[in-house]
C-alpha cells in the first residue's frame, strides 16, 4: 500500500515506510504515552544512516514536519507529529563495546537496558537512567541524570563524539575534535541541531552494585526527607539513591497493607567495595519507622530495570512537570508531604534526584546543560490508565508543582517537561540559552527541527550602513530595489520548518 506522495520516498530508503491505509498504521504512530494521539502521514522505520539523509531531504523538499523517536519514552510525544514524517529507529539498537579503549557505540533506537546489557557483559557502564525502556540518545541530547550521576557525571557528560544528520541532509560527526560547537550544543541542547544517528560513550568499570531500596510511611517524609538530605550529602560519591513519593507498590517486602497508600521510598545502589554496601545504607534505617527494605548485591543492569514494571508501561495516559532545587528544604518536605496523599495511581511518582558530586565537577559553560550548581532535580510524573481521569490528575501535578516552585531555581531538568513547558526554555537552558540560539541559527537556521522543547533560531542584528550627515541629494533622489532596507523596517523571521528527536 502506499500514495504516489511517498513513493519517491520508498525509492530512497531501505526502511519501511508506513502509511495510514497499512495494517500496521496504529502500531507504528502509537507512542509512550497514551495521552498522544496524532496521525502522522508517514512512519519511516529507519534502516541505516542513508534513510535519515534522504528522509530529511524529502521532507524539506514536501513542507512537512518530521518528528524523531529514539526510543520512544518522549513524556510530551515528540516522537510522533500530525500531518508529518516520523523517523523511527526501534529497529536500530545495536551497541558495539570496545573494551580496551572503554568505550561503547549506540544506535539511536537503543534503550538503556539494550546499552546495559551490552556493557555489563565486559563489567562496564556509564551514567543512564532509572527506567531501562528508557532511550539513550534522548535522555543524554536532554543532559541524563542517573544512579551514577554523583559519581562519572551527566550521561551527555560521558558522550565522546555522535554522528548527525543536519537540517539539509548533510552527515557530520561532532566530538571534541570536530564540529566542536554542536557537540557542545548537542550535551544538553535536545534534538534541536539535528537527528542524532548513533553515539560514542566513554564508560566506567560498574559490575555488582549493592541495592537498596527502603519504604516509610509518607506521613513521615519530612523527618525522612531531611535526614536524606544530610545523608547523601555527607556520603562518598558510590552512593547513588534518590528520594521519592509513591503509592505503595504490591512487592513482597512491603506489607500489603501498605500496598497503594502513600509512601517514601529511599531507592538507589552503592557501588564500592559490595561489603561495605550495609553500613553505608545503615544511617538511613535509622532515620525513621521502616515499613519493609530489600538490600541484596545485584548486576547493575537488574536494578535499572527494577522499576520498569511501575513507570516503564507504554500506552498510560501521562503528565510530568519539573524543577531544580538548590536544597531540598524543609518547605519543600513539606510540601512533598501535603500533596502524596493525591498521588493518582501506583504507577505515578514525585522523586527528588541528587545532582552533586561529578556533576558540579563541570563548568555550567562546559556544555550546553547548565545547572551545575543544584543539588537536586525534582520531578513529578502522573501516569494512569483512563482518559476520564485526565483533568483531574493533571491538576493535581499542576497544583503540586506551584506549590513547589516557590521554593525552587529557575528552569528544571529538559527530560522531566511537558509539552506546555515551552515558555520555560530559556530559564531551563539557563546562562547558555544565548548561545544555543545563535548556534541553532548556524546549524537550523529555518528551525526545521521544532518537535521538541525548542531553541529558536538567533535573529541576526542588521547593521545600518554608515550615512553621511549631510547626503548629496542625488543619493536621495535615487535610491532604489539595492538599497539597504533598516533593521527595524524588515518582517519578522518568522520561518519554523520541521522536526526533531
Amino acid at each position: 500500500m502506499g500514495t504516489d506522495r511517498f513513493n519517491v520516498l520508498r525509492e530512497q530508503v531501505r526502511g519501511l515506510v508506513i502509511e495510514e491505509d497499512d495494517a500496521e498504521y496504529d502500531a507504528a504512530r502509537a507512542v509512550y504515552n497514551g495521552m498522544v494521539d496524532r496521525h502522522p502521514a508517514a512512519v519511516l522505520r529507519v534502516s541505516q544512516v542513508a534513510d535519515v539523509m534522504a528522509a530529511v531531504r524529502f521532507a524539506r523538499g514536501l513542507g512537512i514536519d518530521v518528528a524523531v523517536r529514539g526510543g520512544g519514552h518522549s513524556a510530551p510525544g515528540f516522537g510522533t507529529v500530525d500531518g508529518g514524517l516520523v523517523l523511527d529507529f526501534s529497529a536500530r539498537r545495536g551497541v558495539r563495546v570496545d573494551p580496551v579503549a572503554r568505550t561503547a557505540r549506540v544506535e539511536s533506537g537503543a534503550t538503556w537496558a539494550d546499552f546495559n546489557h551490552a556493557t555489563h557483559a565486559f563489567g562496564l557502564a556509564s551514567t543512564g537512567g532509572i527506567i531501562g525502556s528508557t532511550g539513550v540518545s534522548g535522555l543524554t541530547l536532554g543532559g541524563g541524570i542517573g544512579y551514577l550521576a554523583r559519581k562519572y557525571g551527566l550521561s551527555c557528560d560521558n558522550l565522546a563524539a555522535a554522528d548527525v544528520v543536519l537540517a539539509d541532509g548533510t552527515f557530520v560527526t561532532a566530538s571534541e575534535a570536530e564540529n566542536v560547537d554542536l557537540f557542545w550544543a548537542l550535551r544538553g541542547g535536545s534534538g534541536n541541531f539535528g537527528v542524532v544517528t548513533s553515539m560514542e560513550f566513554r564508560l566506567h568499570p560498574v559490575d555488582m552494585v549493592h541495592v537498596g531500596i527502603m519504604f516509610f510511611d509518607a506521613a513521615a517524609g519530612a523527618e525522612v526527607g531531611a535526614a536524606y538530605r544530610e545523608w547523601i550529602a555527607s556520603e562518598p560519591e558510590e552512593m547513588g539513591a534518590f528520594l521519592g513519593f509513591h503509592q505503595g507498590p504490591p512487592v513482597p517486602f512491603l506489607p500489603e497493607e501498605w500496598h497503594g497508600r502513600p509512601v517514601a521510598v529511599i531507592a538507589g545502589m552503592w557501588t564500592g567495595d559490595l561489603d561495605a554496601g550495609p553500613a553505608h545504607w545503615q544511617p538511613m534505617l535509622d532515620a525513621g519507622q521502616v515499613l519493609g527494605s530489600f538490600f541484596a548485591p545485584m548486576p547493575y543492569p537488574a536494578l535499572n530495570i527494577m522499576f520498569d514494571g511501575l513507570s516503564g508501561v507504554p500506552g498510560l495516559q501521562g503528565y510530568w512537570k519539573a524543577d531544580f532545587l538548590q536544597t531540598l528544604s524543609d518547605e519543600a518536605l513539606r510540601t512533598a508531604v501535603e500533596y502524596s496523599s493525591g498521588i493518582p495511581t501506583v504507577h505515578s511518582a514525585n522523586h527528588f534526584y541528587p545532582i552533586d558530586g561529578a556533576v558540579q565537577r563541570v563548568a555550567p559553560e562546559a556544555t550546553a546543560f547548565a545547572h551545575r550548581t543544584v543539588n537536586f532535580a525534582p520531578v513529578i510524573a502522573a501516569q494512569w490508565p483512563e482518559p476520564s481521569e485526565n483533568a483531574r490528575n493533571i491538576a493535581w501535578v499542576r497544583d503540586y508543582w506551584a506549590a513547589l516552585h516557590e521554593f525552587s531555581e529557575p528552569g528544571g531538568y529538559l527530560n522531566f517537561q511537558d509539552a506546555d513547558d515551552q515558555s520555560r526554555i530559556e530559564d531551563t537552558l539557563g546562562s547558555n540559552y544565548a548561545r544555543l540560539a545563535e548556534l541553532k541559527a548556524k546549524y537550523d537556521p529555518d528551525n526545521f527541527f521544532h518537535i521538541n522543547q525548542n531553541i529558536k533560531p538567533a535573529v541576526a542584528q542588521a547593521v545600518a550602513p554608515a550615512v553621511p550627515e549631510q547626503p548629496p541629494v542625488v543619493l536621495q533622489a535615487k535610491a532604489g530595489p539595492e538599497q539597504s532596507v533598516p533593521a527595524e523596517a524588515a518582517p519578522p523571521d518568522t520561518a519554523e520548518g520541521a522536526a526533531t528527536s
